[in-house]
């Protein structure tokens, strides 16, 4: 199918955290224990915006909600990170974080900025564009390959594009770049572009797409000959992966793995190598799902949110034959990004999942059993970021970046 090009124009405040700044520590000093049986409510108090629209199923939303007990510290230890969007560990210890503008940082393992990695391809960063997500090729200690996501400006407007290159034996440049799969068709806009980059364990490369936000692409994320509102899997090469569960059926491109997706700004594989998705919804119906080869999560025949007008999308259509139900869902909008699975040195937390919220404003910890969320708990609410992504630290500690440009560090006390 030739490429076609798109021209339209254009509550957990009970954590007694301090306000942090800088490189200062603060730490949660309440360590009541929560009864096995003891019910919390869950944090979320505001008003739903479709109050008459019901779960499909018990615990999808709203479940009840639960307390750290184990006491931790908070704190910032970057405050000069740009327009962070992605973060990841090198082998070592220290971070790469990539900047909107189009270049990555390398910090040190306690987050000092130690320097700038340039030589990527040029990004078109307006509103949610840019350098996005980054991934270390698996056998990176040997071939220094890094793998990045960005929107790609070309004839027509843009698209999520993937591309790979060889960090220097001095750290500060990307040799030998190239792009490796472009998500067409291009559009003239400049929102959703999804764009989270996770390796499974045969080296293989899920990518997730937007469906780019306007009425007039939003059927993309339901047409299987087009890139956009997809979870891809990809080879180290941009080729469709072995096994994919489309390859040879003329109706669908051979790299789509699901499809039906609105902005899926976080992918993550739990310890099982499960593969989960947080999807940005519109007024309301913001979502996490359990990722499954050759499924159609719905988007936009079936929500649980609205218009930002108020209208009801699809005649409020909230479940339909032939697509998937998200395993939990918020509304309100929470606006998640980033996710992660936590494995570090807080006991409590173990295989829980991280999320990371924009316009929520904190990092929500679900606890997750048998595929099912039992529990919701509300991290560094009092401190008003906008927290893009966050990650699961080689050290055994949490961490989480901020569109204001901060590294926050969560360890146990």
């Amino acid at each position: 199918m030739k490429s076609s090009i798109f021209k339209i124009p254009a509550v957990l405040s009970v954590l007694f955290l301090a306000s942090c700044t800088g490189n200062s520590s603060v730490s949660s000093e309440d360590t009541t224990p929560v009864g096995q049986n003891q019910q919390l409510p869950n944090p979320e108090t505001a008003s739903k915006n479709s109050p008459e629209y019901e779960p499909a199923f018990a615990g999808q939303t709203r479940v009840e909600g639960i307390k750290t007990k184990s006491a931790y510290n908070v704190e910032v230890v970057n405050t000069d990170l740009g327009r962070p969007w992605g973060i990841t560990n090198l082998p070592d210890g220290r971070f790469l974080v990539t900047e909107k503008s189009g270049y990555m940082q390398i910090l040190s393992s306690t987050g000092k900025t130690l320097n700038k990695v340039d030589g990527f391809p040029t990004v078109d960063a307006k509103a949610q564009g840019g350098l996005l997500d980054v991934a270390l090729d698996p056998d990176f200690q040997n071939n220094k390959i890094i793998y990045w996501s960005f929107s790609e400006p070309v004839s027509g407007g843009n698209h999520t594009a993937v591309g790979k290159g060889k960090l220097s034996a001095d750290e500060k440049k990307i040799e030998n770049p190239q792009v490796i799969f472009r998500a067409t068709p291009t559009y003239d806009g400049k929102l959703h572009y999804g764009s989270r980059l996770v390796f499974d364990k045969d080296g293989n490369l899920f990518v997730s797409t937007g469906e780019r936000s306007d009425l007039e692409t939003r059927p993309l994320a339901q047409n299987t000959m087009a890139y956009l509102g997809k979870v891809l899997k990809i080879t180290k090469e941009g080729k469709p992966a072995a096994g994919n569960p489309y390859i040879g059926n003329v109706k669908y491109k051979p790299e789509i793995y699901t499809y039906g997706h609105r902005n899926p700004q976080g992918l993550a594989m739990d310890e099982k190598g499960q593969l989960w998705e947080s999807e940005m919804g519109p007024k309301g119906g913001d979502e996490i799902n359990l990722i499954q080869a050759g499924k159609n999560y719905g988007w936009g025949d079936v929500t649980y949110g609205i218009e930002y007008s108020g209208k009801k999308i699809n005649n409020g259509t909230t479940q339909k034959s032939g697509t998937e139900q998200p395993v939990y869902y918020w509304d309100p909008s929470i606006s998640m990004s980033g996710i992660t699975f936590y494995s570090g040195n807080m006991e409590e937390w173990k295989n829980n999942l991280m999320v990371g919220c924009l316009s929520g404003e904190k990092i929500i910890r679900l606890v997750i059993k048998d595929n099912k969320v039992v529990g919701e708990e509300w991290l560094l609410e009092d401190k008003k970021e906008r927290f893009r992504d966050v990650l699961n630290g080689k050290d055994g500690n949490l961490y989480g970046i901020t569109d204001s440009g901060k590294l926050y560090k969560i360890s146990k006390k």
